[in-house]
């Protein structure tokens, strides 16, 4: 696990350090960005192992981060967030409306 990067991205920096400090208890190296642009730009400096994000975000929301970051990378992203209709499950997992 030494080693291993994880970007956080959400938009409430407490939620985004308290799932930091879990992580880090895990031996784990965090980023957090609290902004879709932002976690654009990190991601290409960083190359994180793996992305939990939030789909509500300033800037670019999570669906449209989560669109550019699969234009160039197969990296795991974990979706987090308060929705739950059908139709956003089906947009979280990259179908179409």
């Amino acid at each position: 696990m030494q080693n291993t990067r994880i970007m956080v991205v959400d938009d409430e920096l407490e939620i985004a350090e308290l799932i930091k400090d879990y992580l880090e208890e895990e031996q784990y190296d965090v980023i957090i960005s609290t902004d879709g642009k932002e976690c654009i730009n990190l991601f290409r400096e960083y190359q994180p192992q793996l992305i939990v994000l939030d789909i509500m975000l300033p800037g670019l929301d999570g669906m449209e981060v989560c669109r550019t970051i699969r234009a160039e990378s197969s990296i795991p992203i974990i979706m987090l967030s308060a929705k739950k209709t059908e139709v956003d499950k089906i947009l979280g997992l990259g179908g179409r409306r």
